[in-house]
């Protein structure tokens, strides 16, 4: 990475990984982080969001059932897309 007319670096110059990293993490994501939400808002909008989950199992189940899946293989393929999308959404900071 080129350093910018910004920095105290030498034109052409590389910047540090550091200070590129540093940057990234200042700047604003997606969704902004101010103001913070309640903790009550927050959790109703992981509730909400993981019965979106336990929705979106259901219809997996649904879909591969009628395809005349294996038992053992419906559960487990339905089973594991729910734990993936539910660590993600409880992971998520912004939630």
């Amino acid at each position: 990475m080129l350093a910018n007319s910004d920095d105290h670096t030498e034109p052409g110059r590389a910047v540090p990984p550091d200070a590129a990293s540093r940057a990234a993490r200042d700047e604003p994501g997606f969704l902004p982080s101010q103001p913070e939400r309640r903790q009550t808002e927050s959790l109703l909008v992981r509730v909400v969001a993981t019965a979106g989950i336990i929705g979106i199992g259901t219809a997996l189940g649904a879909i591969l059932g009628a395809s005349d899946v294996e038992a053992w293989i419906t559960s487990l393929v339905v089973s594991l897309i729910c734990v993936l999308l539910a660590a993600v959404l409880w992971r998520s900071r912004t939630l």
